[in-house]
């Protein structure tokens, strides 16, 4: 039953992302010269995707003997509203195991980045918003938040660099548990090799709880 409910969810995840794909499609702007393989990396590029990533943790600091694994489902659709090119992205996390010995949905993130092309690469700025789609208490934060997105990614023919911070603060949900007041720091390191490979930094997000007053997640991979 627990397959069976998870990949209901997967397929009805999946048929979302490909209506959110079909709807911005004929409004994807142009890529600016920039490698396929160095927009795929590029949380700015003017690229339509869809992502299925796996994401396994092995340890947990200060937990022993636990592990956990997640997939992220992420569609990124480019869009214009007027002379302004605009990322918006989705991603939705599904937990297939975890210390809380649960799985499901989790959180799910949108930010709409609007972005601007220069001579050294790209930056933008938007909002970002999550909404509380766990299926359990243990897989999210059970509030409402949203707060400012921004970012750069400088590039030449094989190095992509940059960052990219997403805020969010809680505004409403449940009034008993703990409020959202994070931010969410990406670099972006990236090397093109040969025949279409490359190596360097992928979604390893660096997180600050200022409600802890302190990084809550620093991963290394």
């Amino acid at each position: 039953m627990k397959r069976m409910h998870l990949f209901v969810v997967a397929a009805q995840l999946v048929s979302l992302l490909i209506f959110l794909l079909c709807a911005g499609f004929a409004a994807e702007p142009g890529q600016d010269g920039q490698d396929l393989e160095q927009a795929a990396n590029d949380p700015t590029a003017s690229l339509m995707s869809v992502q299925i990533q796996n994401v396994y943790a092995g340890d947990y600091h200060n937990l022993k003997d636990e592990d956990g694994n997640t997939i992220l489902l992420r569609s990124a659709v480019p869009l214009k509203t007027g002379p302004l090119n605009h990322i918006a992205r989705a991603t939705l996390p599904v937990v297939t195991e975890s210390p809380s010995r649960k799985d499901g949905l989790s959180d799910l993130v949108l930010f709409d980045l609007i972005v601007f092309n220069e001579s050294w690469g790209r930056w933008g700025i938007g909002p970002v918003m999550l909404f509380p789609t766990a299926t359990n208490d243990a897989l999210g934060a059970d509030k409402w938040a949203a707060g400012p997105a921004a970012g750069f990614v400088a590039r030449s023919r094989r190095l992509l660099w940059g960052v990219f911070n997403q805020n969010l603060f809680s505004y409403a949900g449940n009034g008993d548990r703990e409020d959202v007041n994070v931010s969410i720091i990406q670099p972006i390191v990236n090397f093109s090799l040969p025949n279409h490979w490359s190596i360097g930094t992928s979604e390893m997000n660096i997180t600050y709880d200022w409600e802890k007053d302190d990084w809550t997640a620093l991963p290394m991979g």
